[in-house]
């Protein structure tokens, strides 16, 4: 095998792994809807899924760093892979007993595996091929993560939400109840089918990505590694980016279901709104594509600056205006997000002074966003409503816009390298 068909068999292997993390946390949307009707909860009792999940990136991603560094990426993977299943053994017994507090057990290791999997996969993605085409290269990827994203909202309205409508104050029957529960037993159930089936094809794949991975990875500890993330101005601000970036993403989704089935928007079922969820992760997926393409020909920091514009403008209209339009113009808010969390990744990773792996790992402990602002935006939607409550998602859209003018100023420090090497 050729050096270059290697290296495309490689990328062709670690790309599977976006699209099995991206099914997998997209779930997380109807999950939230179904846990308030399951367990009568708040909003923000019901966000806690999303927190659960998400912060684990915010306390894995350094560990996870230091595994790699010192068993490098590959091994890191199939390890990764491995607490997942683990995680989906968890969710079955959660669902078999009904217990949300196992519920977000379940998520915070099922998420733990997957932080992982992003310190491994997204830098190896990058690096897998021209340096100059690196933007190009991780959007794509990414967008096999997207069409994940697609299958989960609709997959998990129908299993999760079926007869689920949320009052305040009434419970659910006992057979939609249980109906509910049954669901994410049966989704969890298949999900541990395909991460087994994922992880032989993975130990039967590592040779072949072994061989055409650049080296990532220097051994050190995590002491170290904090200390090289936090020492580069440009490492902080990628993961303060990345926190903003993902924490509005994941609150609109979290929150998408709800806000459709609310009357003052579309007043539709709970389980019609859930499904509709995929079309807000659909964007995403047609942005990545298009954007993919995009990326050959405007810079990235400059495509970056338009589409977090034009997102900010999109929330704007929806807390003012409301209404019906306003949930067109949510679900393609997801349009638009698309190429933001690759472009923000290359582009802090060819700014930073720190190493891949430490400037990685920093950068996925921003993905700790997804814990902390849709808990915020639950808190503000019940005490207000779901529309005045986009107000929060539109100020990380307006910080993210500075942040990609800041970086089209900034000195490209890897590109620099990477010419001075050939």
């Amino acid at each position: 095998m050729s050096r270059r068909s290697g290296t495309l068999a490689a990328f062709i292997a670690v790309t599977t792994l976006f699209f099995a993390w991206g099914f997998i946390t997209s779930l997380i949307d109807p999950l939230v809807a179904a846990v308030k009707g399951i367990f009568t909860l708040s909003d923000a009792q019901a966000q806690l899924s999303a927190s659960a999940f998400f912060i684990a990136y915010g306390l894995v991603s350094f560990p996870a760093a230091a595994i790699i560094a010192k068993w490098r990426a590959v091994p890191s993977i199939l390890v990764a892979l491995a607490m997942m299943v683990v995680a989906c053994l968890i969710m079955l017994g959660a669902a078999n007993i009904a217990n949300y507090n196992l519920v977000l057990l379940g998520l915070f290791v099922l998420a733990s595996g997957i932080t992982i999997l992003q310190v491994a996969a997204n830098p190896l993605a990058a690096a897998l091929g021209d340096p100059a085409k690196s933007h190009f290269r991780l959007t794509l990827a990414q967008t096999f993560n997207s069409f994940g994203t697609i299958i989960g909202p609709a997959l998990g309205a129908s299993l999760f939400l079926s007869g689920v409508e949320v009052v305040d104050g009434v419970a659910l029957t006992d057979e939609v109840r249980n109906n509910a529960l049954a669901g994410i037993d049966r989704a969890y159930f298949w999900i541990c089918g395909l991460l087994i089936l994922l992880f032989l094809f993975f130990f039967l794949a590592r040779k072949t990505v072994q061989r055409a991975a650049p080296v990532i990875g220097s051994g050190k500890n995590i002491a170290q590694l904090i200390g090289e993330a936090f020492s580069s101005r440009w490492a902080l601000l990628g993961a303060c980016a990345i926190f903003l970036y993902v924490g509005a993403e994941v609150a609109i989704g979290t929150q998408m279901a709800l806000f459709l089935n609310s009357e003052n928007t579309w007043g539709i079922s709970l389980q019609k709104a859930g499904t509709l969820v995929s079309f807000y992760w659909g964007g995403a997926f047609v942005g990545r594509l298009i954007g993919s393409g995009l990326l050959y020909f405007v810079k990235a920091n400059r495509l970056l600056a338009l589409f977090t514009a034009i997102t900010c403008a999109m929330c704007l209209y929806i807390f003012f205006v409301g209404g019906v339009t306003a949930g067109y113009v949510a679900l393609a808010i997801g349009l638009f997000n698309s190429i933001m969390f690759p472009v923000i990744f290359t582009l802090t990773l060819e700014r930073s002074s720190a190493s891949e792996e430490a400037t990685s790992a920093l950068l996925c402990t921003g993905i700790v966003g997804g814990a902390a602002i849709p808990f915020a935006v639950g808190v503000l939607s019940g005490q207000t409503n779901y529309t005045f409550a986009f107000i929060i998602p539109c100020i990380c859209y307006a910080l993210l816009c500075l942040f990609a003018f800041s970086a089209g100023r900034a000195q490209t420090v890897r590109a620099a390298e990477a010419a001075s090497t050939h």
